[in-house]
């Protein structure tokens, strides 16, 4: 009797975790754009809700941690959905999260399930935001709906959106 009161024990925590631990693949194209100034743009990557659009969790966040000024936090403000919804809640450099400001051309971006926002993200509709500012330049932010959890066991098919002027195509798949 005390064994199988083990097993249902373990089988109850099974089901209260996530139901995988699967990888969120994403490529983010920043466009080489033909201005006098260019400035590589601050980019926010974060999991939003749609039901609610709360940020679920931020994944990555680029910017100037070298600006001798202020490291560069002063200009996150600027990508203001990220920041109003989590940004203003982090302190900086996260661990995991910030990074350098990127080149123009395609970034290929993979985030472990098993990490960081996605090891708690339960199973379900979610929309992939990036959003980017760019110092002498605009500000945009391209959403991508993707699915989280299982579905049938088979991975979802790739989806992707694009910007209009300051992120080109941005596509996420679940693998």
């Amino acid at each position: 009797m005390k064994r199988s009161i083990s097993l249902l024990t373990f089988a109850g925590a099974a089901v209260g975790a996530p139901a995988m631990a699967a990888d969120l693949n994403v490529t983010v194209e920043l466009p080489k754009l033909n201005v006098a100034e260019y400035h590589k743009p601050y980019v926010a990557i974060w999991i939003e809700n749609p039901a609610d659009s709360t940020a679920a969790g931020t994944l990555a966040v680029w910017y100037d941690a070298k600006n001798r000024e202020d490291n560069g936090a002063k200009w996150l403000k600027d990508m203001r959905q990220w920041w109003r919804k989590a940004g203003r809640e982090m302190s900086f450099p996260a661990d995991g999260v910030s990074g350098a400001t990127r080149a123009p051309g395609p970034q290929k971006l993979v985030f472990s399930g098993a990490k960081g926002a996605l090891k708690t993200l339960k199973p379900g509709q979610y929309n992939l935001v990036v959003e980017a500012a760019r110092e002498v330049g605009g500000h945009e932010a391209v959403r991508v709906p993707f699915t989280w959890g299982q579905m049938g066991g088979k991975p979802g098919k790739p989806a992707s959106a694009k910007g209009s002027a300051e992120l080109g195509a941005v596509t996420v798949s679940v693998k």
